[in-house]
């Protein structure tokens, strides 16, 4: 038997395996990935990318790609709220509410000050072809679909797998260092005693991915998300909602789209022939044209792993948590997931690191996940409270929900009081289509940040209002700079796979410290002077009042572009002091 060897193997060719193979070659770290698919995903699933997830693939240059081949800004800034697309009656064809979202709108103010980039739209079945494409880019000949692993074991100092070619039949020894598992928990995680946990089998629901011609029907291009709601279907999920899947447009001439909604009591299996009437009559186009690509039946589950990690293996995205929809949390964390992995991998392929750096990914990521699939779950529930904010009775006979909407688009004060009520209600949805703070505001404690004793900023119990912040284990905050060619962001100087030291004119001594400290432990540590005489200039004074140390002071960022070193300008004896930080950071103290 051939036997293969690589210094990472990962397992799973979805959104977070691919992303983590693009990064890892990034870093110059060779990996293997292998996929049992001999295609990408064939689901419009996961489409929403958020502003995290997309510093993170500007980073890596996949960023433009995604903007250019998704949905356009001014087609994704807003949710709506609408009875139906068609039909003739008074409650017809009503847009109830509107809802700003995604960065957009009144929000755009705040989310462009926070980031050099906005969030992205591109469904699951066309982002994984990106991400394959610059995988294998990068790893030309290591990215093998159609390629399953059968078995693995480990010891002390590596990983030996049996893969098998499922298109030739022909099975492969590989040795790694390390093995990822990004396979949904199907080979890697239960042999090593993951289990997936939390509550799961909530609702039944089923996604329609189809072919028609709407552009007739809709009147407004600014959602992305459009909610169905009317005493016929009943709430939110019972009426669905719909989502443009391009691949040409994304606006009301979208070629394809997914519809989204929850079995009822007593509902028989959905096939082609009765998705077809429901959703003509959920739209009130008893005549559309649709050609159904692919119809799934999917539960509703908020799992999390046990743990992350069994010596030299661990797992990221769906092998290791399960979101609802709601938020979009779930390839993001994936995706997230592999960002914080790579950078560690890198280290401990290199020599730079002890092998309990890797203890570091299981404590940082965890609990992140952990708040992120509750804050799901939370948000995916709320559609009910919202429902209420309607007037919709749960169980009650469709006039009288229908009375409900005709309080609702009547004239005088009984209007007034419901579409008061309604706004009141649908508002705390915001925790879904406005989660600034969930997106960005998450931060990492354990082995590889230096803690500096102050406490965290308290987090938005809405999730909306996002604290920026240098405290060590945080996102290093976005500031403009100008630097020789051009106009360049604290995230621009920053990550790329190596630590950077930011300091100004009076913390110049930082840099032969960063030296010295470097040259230590073998890492790159690259300084720049931020401010007047510096290596880049702070025009706007944004990063003076973001930065968070008094002048002389410094901020070590890691190669994930989180703090993990924070300092005053008293500190004395600096190579002494970085050194430490960076034993701890390495897990080498």
């Amino acid at each position: 038997m051939q036997t293969l060897e690589t210094p990472v193997l990962i397992c799973g060719g979805g959104g977070s395996g691919l992303s983590l193979s693009i990064f890892l070659s990034a870093q110059g770290t060779k990996s293997l990935l292998v996929e049992r698919h001999d295609s990408t995903s064939h689901l419009p699933k996961a489409h929403y990318l958020n502003q995290r997830t997309m510093e993170i693939f500007r980073e890596y240059g996949v960023a433009d790609t995604i903007y250019q081949r998704g949905t356009k800004f001014e087609n994704m800034h807003q949710v709506h709220w609408l009875t139906s697309l068609g039909g003739d009656g008074p409650l017809d064809q009503k847009t109830i509410y509107r809802m700003d979202a995604f960065g957009g709108g009144a929000l755009y103010d705040t989310y462009t000050k926070d980031s050099a980039v906005l969030s992205a739209n591109l469904p699951l079945l066309r982002l994984e072809p990106v991400l394959k494409d610059f995988a294998e880019r990068g790893a030309p000949g290591d990215v093998r679909f159609g390629n399953e692993l059968l078995s693995f074991e480990q010891d002390a100092d590596g990983v030996t797998s049996v893969i098998k070619d499922l298109k030739s039949g022909e099975t492969y020894q590989v040795r790694s260092q390390f093995l990822v598992g990004a396979d949904r928990g199907r080979t890697i995680g239960p042999k090593l005693g993951i289990e997936l946990e939390g509550p799961t089998n909530l609702i039944d629901m089923v996604s329609t991915h189809f072919t028609a011609d709407l552009s007739k029907h809709i009147n407004d291009d600014a959602p992305l998300i459009r909610w169905f709601i009317n005493p016929e279907g009943g709430g939110g999920w019972g009426s669905g909602a719909m989502v443009a899947m391009g691949p040409t447009h994304y606006d009301r001439r979208s070629e394809e789209w997914v519809f989204h909604f929850a079995f009822r009591p007593g509902d028989p299996d959905f096939d082609e022939s009765v998705i077809v009437p429901r959703i003509r009559e959920l739209l009130k186009l008893p005549d559309l044209d649709i050609h159904v690509h692919k119809v799934s039946h999917w539960i509703v589950e908020a799992i999390l792993a046990n743990k992350y990690q069994g010596g030299r293996c661990v797992v990221i995205g769906d092998a290791a948590h399960r979101h609802p929809p709601t938020t979009g949390l779930g390839l993001n964390s994936g995706i997230q997931d592999a960002h914080n992995l790579a950078w560690k991998l890198t280290a401990l392929v290199k020599g730079e690191a002890s092998l309990k750096l890797l203890d570091s990914y299981e404590q940082e990521r965890r609990p992140v996940a952990a708040r992120n699939t509750k804050w799901a779950l939370f948000t995916f529930m709320n559609h009910f409270v919202t429902d209420a904010g309607f007037g919709l009775i749960p169980g009650a006979p469709p006039e009288v929900n229908a009375g409900a909407f005709h309080m609702l688009i009547s004239e005088g004060y009984e209007g007034d009081w419901a579409r008061a009520r309604m706004h009141e209600v649908l508002q705390t949805q915001r925790m879904e289509f406005c989660a600034h703070d969930l997106e960005m505001g998450f931060h990492y404690d354990g082995n590889a940040v230096v803690a500096d004793g102050t406490p965290a900023p308290a987090r938005d119990p809405m999730g909306v209002n996002y604290v920026v912040t240098t405290r060590p284990g945080h996102r290093l905050p976005h500031a403009w700079l100008e630097g020789a060619s051009g106009k360049v962001s604290t995230h621009d100087i920053t990550g790329h796979g190596r630590f950077v030291l930011l300091t100004d004119a009076r913390g110049k001594a930082w840099k032969e410290a960063a030296s010295a400290a470097a040259k230590k432990y073998g890492v790159t540590i690259d300084v720049y002077v931020i401010g007047e005489g510096g290596d880049y200039a702070d025009a706007s004074g944004t990063w003076a009042q973001l930065k968070q140390v008094e002048d002389g002071g410094a901020i070590l960022v890691r190669p994930d572009t989180h703090v993990g070193f924070r300092s005053s300008a008293k500190e004395t004896h600096l190579s002494d002091v970085l050194s430490r930080v960076l034993a701890q950071i390495l897990c080498k103290a």
